[in-house]
Formats: structure tokens, sequence, C-alpha cells
């Protein structure tokens, strides 16, 4: 960004500028952090209710005169003296601001007076007052380098999700010995959002003492005394079977034990498409969710499981509103090398999307991490096509690198993950003990859409247009 300012013999009376800013969620957060003002009223609750009443602090309304001052006019090199500020009405997240500075008088070199108004909504006056500034004493013309990135650490994916099944009936959810604090608490807290209506089948026991000693109301709630683990996952996947559940979630058992009668042949959840496990991952930063599948059922999928695999994955993301997902099929290189099969696996996978074998999604690969996820990496590489630096889908070559990959994303990037198992007859949520809230809400709300789309063949968003209309 090249900036060329105005020196103090330059200036005349009546000089102005402005800019325009729209006031976001991330701005509010970034300035409670950085001024150590943590006044409620400034935070936006994106958990419970509109962000979008959150009062912008108004030292941070004031704070953006200063970057028409040093960035436009006087410009670089203009250093503050003095500024006088009245507020006369509240800024809010999603408001666009006009700050504005005219110059007013020019007095013993290098002192200049600006006046000094920031307008919102209708065109009202937010704050108003006046600028004792020090100009630049020669001409300058810089480049303004970029900033080094700051990244909000919230989860704005998920709450989109988590609001949009309010209206929806709660889903009846079978979960599997929910007999310690997290599992329980995940379960009952997702109920208290209305995502779902739980069926607690484990050992009433240990149920009704976890609940006592965390202090979680069991109300109502029906529960199954069935102290073994196997027998409780049997009798959660039956009442699927029977249709008297529409999912099922894991408890405080092995993911080993529950899957055990998932899959079975006799009496399980099996349908024509091989079972998959998916993250839905909410990544900081990331403007859309990434999907990464298969990390957790699929040791060495070969290339008929990797098909039902990315069109489960295609399916999840079309139930989560994304129209035509893109998908990129992971490997090392992004080029196919005989040596390395799961680039020949990408390859087929990519021309099988082309000719309409896999549906619903623009699938391409191999692609390397880096040219699936950054368009400049895709670019310097010579990597082309609607996927590359763009995907939304990650369709990784093997168990091992999938969970490291998800693991990385959550330890290191600060992600959440939400975790479902797509090709059952009903979806398997599968939450890890390290799970915290915000990741058992999402992985209840994941699956109470992905259930909406496949019983009405659409996702939530289009019906909630729809009755918009």
């Amino acid at each position: 960004m090249i900036r060329e300012n105005k020196p103090f013999d330059e200036l005349e009376i009546g000089d102005t500028a402005s800019i325009k800013r729209i006031c976001t969620a991330n701005d509010l957060y970034v300035f409670a952090h950085a001024s150590g003002n943590l006044n409620p009223l400034h935070i936006p609750d994106e958990d419970d209710g509109d962000p979008n009443e959150a009062v912008a602090p108004s030292m941070w309304v004031g704070a953006l005169i200063s970057s028409v001052l040093g960035n436009v006019l006087p410009g670089p090199g203009t250093l503050y003296r003095g500024q006088s500020l009245r507020f006369l009405e509240r800024a809010h997240v999603g408001d666009e601001l006009t700050v504005s500075v005219t110059v007013k008088q020019k007095l013993a070199e290098p002192l200049v007076i600006l006046e000094t108004v920031v307008t919102g909504r209708g065109g009202k006056t937010v704050a108003e007052g006046v600028a004792e500034v020090l100009a630049p004493a020669r001409k300058v013309t810089v480049d303004l380098e970029d900033l080094p990135e700051v990244v909000v650490q919230r989860h704005r994916h998920f709450d989109h999700y988590i609001h949009a099944c309010a209206g929806l009936d709660p889903l009846v959810t079978a979960v599997v010995a929910p007999e310690e604090k997290e599992s329980l608490g995940g379960a009952l807290l997702a109920a208290e959002h209305g995502l779902i209506r739980p069926v607690l089948i484990g050992s009433e026991a240990l149920i009704r003492r976890t609940a006592k000693e965390s202090g979680d109301d069991l109300g109502l709630t029906e529960i199954i005394d069935i102290p073994d683990h196997s027998a409780a996952a049997a009798k959660a996947v039956a009442l699927a079977l029977e249709g008297q559940v529409g999912a099922v979630m894991k408890g405080h058992l092995h993911t080993s034990d529950l899957l055990h009668h998932v899959v079975k042949r006799q009496g399980g959840l099996r349908t024509s498409r091989r079972m998959s496990h998916a993250f839905v991952m909410d990544v900081p930063g990331l403007d859309h969710i990434l999907i990464v599948s298969d990390a957790a059922i699929n040791i060495s999928p070969d290339l008929a499981t990797k098909v039902d695999i990315t069109q489960s994955a295609i399916d999840l993301a079309r139930a989560l509103g994304i129209e035509t997902p893109k998908v990129g099929v992971l490997s090392a290189i992004e080029t196919v090398n005989p040596q390395i099969p799961s680039t020949l696996d990408a390859a087929v996978l990519s021309k099988m999307s082309e000719r309409g074998q896999i549906k619903g999604g623009i699938v391409d690969g191999p692609l390397a991490m880096d040219n699936a996820m950054d368009a400049e990496a895709a670019k310097t590489k010579g990597v082309t096509g609607l996927v590359a630096g763009h995907a939304e889908v990650l369709i990784v070559p093997n168990l091992e690198s999938g969970n490291m990959l998800a693991k990385e994303l959550v330890f290191v990037a600060g992600a959440e993950a939400a975790g479902i198992v797509l090709g059952a007859a009903v979806p398997i949520i599968l939450t890890s003990r390290a799970d915290g809230e915000k990741a058992r809400l999402a992985s209840c709300a994941i699956a109470v859409l992905y259930r909406y789309w496949q019983e009405n063949g659409q996702p939530i968003g289009v019906r909630l247009a729809q009755a918009a209309e």
C-alpha cells in the first residue's frame, strides 16, 4: 500500500480526507485484549444472542481518527499532540462508520488543528472533536508493509451451525455410557440448547452419581440401566434400527466397543456405503469450515473405500450449506507418481468426479497440503483448477496422516473439531474426552443438520430461505 503524505507547507485550510470502516466482532475482541477493557457491553456474545448488539468502545471509535491522520491527511510522519472528543451516538458490530478530518488552522510550524468527525447509522454523528497534530516537515512516499496477521481464536462457523438448528425438533439420541463428567455434561448441554433429546444408556448408578457430583439436573431424562458397555452399545444400535432414536452418541467407552455393534452385518447400522469418519474443523482465520476425512475408522483405505469416503464427505458438506464442495485429495506431492500410490488414487478420484461417478462436488488431486489450502502456494507451483488453494474438504491418504492433520489443527492452529461417522443408517456422534463444550455442541448440531439433509434432500439453509420468502 503506497501512501504519500502532505507536509506542513502544502496543507491548506479546508483540506479534508475520510475513510470508511465497518465495525466487526473481531475489532472488539482485539481492542478488548489490547486495552484490557473487558466491559461485557463491548464483548460480542455469539453463543447467546445477537453479536451485532455489542457496543463498540468509544475509544475504539476515537482511535479510528488516528488512521486518517497517520495514513492520509497529513499522512505518514504525523504525530498527535492532543485530541478532544464528544461521543453523541453508539456504534455497533456491523455498522459502517465514516471517519473524516478537516484542516481548520495552521499555527506555528508544524502545529495543525483539524476538525474530526465520525458518522454512523443514518449519517448520525457518533463522535466529534478537535485534533492537534505535528504535521510532517517533508514530503515522503512510503510503502506501508503488511502488519503481522492477527488471528482471533473464535469459532463462528460452529456458532452458525448451532443457531441454524433453532426451530428444529431435538434429535432423539442414544448416548452410550455417559458415566463421567464430560460425556454426560456434553449430552445434557446439547439438550439444554435444544439440539438433542438424550436417551442415556449405561450404568444408572454411575450416571446419577456423575450428575450429582457435577451439579447436573437429570430431570425427566430417560435412563436405560445397562452397566456393560458392549451391551449398552448394542441397545443403542437396536433403538436406532427400530426408529426410536435418530442418532447415536459415544459416551465414556472405547470407540471400538461402540463401532463393533454399529458395523455388524446382522443387526448393525450398515448401509450400501462404507462407513467413514469426518472431522468438521472450525479453524480460526479460515473463512469456511474444513472437513477432514477419514481420520478415525478406515486405516489404509483402498480406492473403492476412498470413493465412499469422498462421497460421504461431499454429502456432509452439502448438508452444512456448501452448495458445491471443493474437495482436495491429499498426497505428499501434487503430481502423479506411480511410486506413491496415494497420487494414483487421487487422480482416479478426480477423474471419477469429472465423469459423474462421484456427485455433488468438485474433486481434484493429487494435491499437497500447501497448494490445496493456499492460493499463492498453488500459483507458485503452477497448480491450477477450482480446488487448488480453496479446498473445503480434504481427503487424506490414510488414518495416520488424517489423525495427525486434525490434531495439528486443534493443538497448534487453535481449531475446534466436531466428529461424526457417516455411511451408517443414522449419524454417529463421536466426541473425544479432550473435546471442549463448543466441539460437543457442534458435533450434535452437525448431526442434526446432516439428519435433516438425509430426510429432506436439502440443507436447513434452503428451508430457512424459503420461509423468509
